[in-house]
């Protein structure tokens, strides 16, 4: 059976789509490595807990949503980093005028590079919150906010750079 040009061209397209999209939909311009740099507490209420917790997420979601692997440093795609904002507010006011919720807010800086297509880099903040029961004391509630800000964040910083929204 002798193959036609006609048929030659769409399987050629098809392996060049292949080639820059991972099984995922993560769009990784054909690079094969990233790396997370350690995102730095820049805000005093920020522990390094709270700063290690998101950096780890962020590697984690990546691993999991492409066929990247991840390296110390030097990554084909990197991402780096701090933390800018980590705050609490009161949010809900009841009677008596008190807060009946408080609202943590984390605000992440991001550089991404991509050192394959380097207009697809960026440098930009990325904000989520959480809210709780005024009654409760944030270091109860802290590890499970932070945890649902940070499964946002990291998803929203995933879908800017690798999902290409």
């Amino acid at each position: 059976m002798k193959l036609r040009l006609n048929h030659i061209l769409p399987i050629a397209f098809a392996i060049i789509l292949i080639s820059c999209y991972t099984p995922y939909g993560a769009q990784t311009s054909g690079a094969k490595t990233f790396s997370v740099e350690y995102f730095k507490p820049q805000t005093p209420l920020a522990s390094p807990i709270v700063a290690q917790n998101f950096t780890e997420e962020l590697r984690d979601l990546i691993q999991r949503q492409s066929t990247l692997q991840l390296i110390d440093t030097k990554g084909e795609l990197r991402f780096e980093g701090s933390i800018t904002d980590y705050r609490v507010s009161p949010v809900g006011v009841s009677d008596g005028e008190t807060a009946s919720r408080n609202r943590l807010t984390v605000t992440v800086k991001v550089k991404y590079t991509n050192t394959l297509e380097p207009d697809l880099s960026f440098e930009r903040n990325f904000t989520r919150f959480a809210d709780y029961e005024s009654s409760q004391d944030l270091l109860t509630v802290e590890e499970q906010l932070t945890g649902e800000i940070n499964e946002q964040l990291t998803q929203e910083i995933f879908n800017a750079s690798l999902g290409n929204w």
